[in-house]
């Protein structure tokens, strides 16, 4: 499968070559200091990079975050947007994600950002069309973008200008098996050099993580002290077989498949107040969102000191400016 070492498509991180990750997050860092100069506004130096380009944002799956993100990203480099959805698109009428993708490249855009259920779809659609393809999270293979949005924050946090993350430990804790932001991250993280811890239950942190090159275990609270950043994940209710799968955060949860209870849930994993107090002061947290506040996350954790969730989000356009700027010029 195509990863970020195809010259025009950003796909994945597993199997990436360092020096490629570096030199996205050396452009996010350009990003910055324009957006810096330009106070958030298309003053910056890069805000007619895209002109006359159109970009478009092909959604099949529910997103907030990741698709305002790469909306932003591209209309500050000056290019137009134009934003599908998998429930007003013809695919809800039968279409196949590859005519769709295919028609919408005959209409003139420069680049593709695809998110959608299915692993490998992204990597499909970028075998059939010759414009750029960003994946913007694919099932539970990979979300790239996330991945590098989380190491430039770290990095960031931890003043590693050369984002040389060697020495530094960073937990991600919760739904590791669902997660196709874990599976960016444990890619990513390892190939700066940093060690990833994937905690959770053993059926929400198998021990098969290992392969990717993590560290598993199901016993959150000795880690807590050692650790330089630890990145919460929502349990995905929505990608398991469970009837209960979509009731609200916060209630019992009838009998689902992936966890017990509520109750026991948070006993052993949630970063409460308590357990956030026993993390180094340097420590950050994290949280890719949407947060569920009161399983995984307290709210008073989230909102807390160190949290760097809203950083995230904000590196989140610059990252996206670089990936678009880089794919798009290859």
């Amino acid at each position: 499968m195509a990863t970020l070492a195809s010259p025009r498509h950003l796909l994945g991180l597993q199997n990436t070559p360092r020096e490629q990750i570096v030199a996205l997050l050396r452009a996010t860092r350009q990003m910055e200091r324009a957006m810096g100069a330009g106070r958030g506004t298309n003053t910056n130096a890069y805000a007619t990079a895209l002109m006359g380009k159109v970009v478009a944002n092909l959604f099949f799956e529910d997103s907030t975050r990741t698709r305002l993100s790469f909306s932003v990203a591209a209309k500050r480099l000056g290019a137009e947007v134009i934003d599908l959805q998998g429930q007003t698109s013809s695919v809800s009428k039968g279409e196949t994600l590859i005519d769709t993708a295919t028609n919408i490249e005959a209409m003139g855009v420069s680049a593709l950002v695809v998110r959608a259920r299915q692993s490998g779809a992204a990597a499909l659609i970028a075998s059939r069309v010759h414009v750029p393809v960003l994946n913007a999270g694919d099932g539970r293979h990979e979300h790239p973008t996330q991945a590098l949005l989380d190491a430039y924050t770290i990095a960031q946090s931890h003043q590693r200008e050369d984002f040389d993350l060697a020495g530094l430990t960073i937990a991600i804790v919760g739904d590791v098996n669902a997660s196709r932001v874990a599976r960016s991250n444990i890619a990513c993280l390892t190939t700066l050099g940093a060690r990833v811890i994937c905690v959770g239950s053993s059926q929400l942190a198998p021990k098969g993580l290992e392969t990717l090159g993590a560290v598993v275990t199901h016993d959150l609270d000795p880690l807590l002290p050692q650790l330089d950043a630890i990145m919460m994940l929502r349990i995905q209710f929505e990608r398991y077989e469970s009837k209960d799968a979509g009731k609200e955060a916060g209630k019992e949860l009838g009998k689902p498949t992936v966890i017990a209870s509520v109750r026991e849930y948070r006993s052993q994993y949630a970063l409460t107040a308590g357990r956030a107090e026993k993390l180094k002061a340097s420590a950050i947290i994290m949280h890719p969102g949407p947060i569920n506040r009161g399983i995984e996350l307290d709210a008073e954790v989230a909102d807390g000191p160190q949290s760097v969730i809203l950083k995230q989000v904000s590196n989140g356009v610059l990252v996206r400016m670089a990936a678009l700027k880089t794919m798009i010029e290859a």
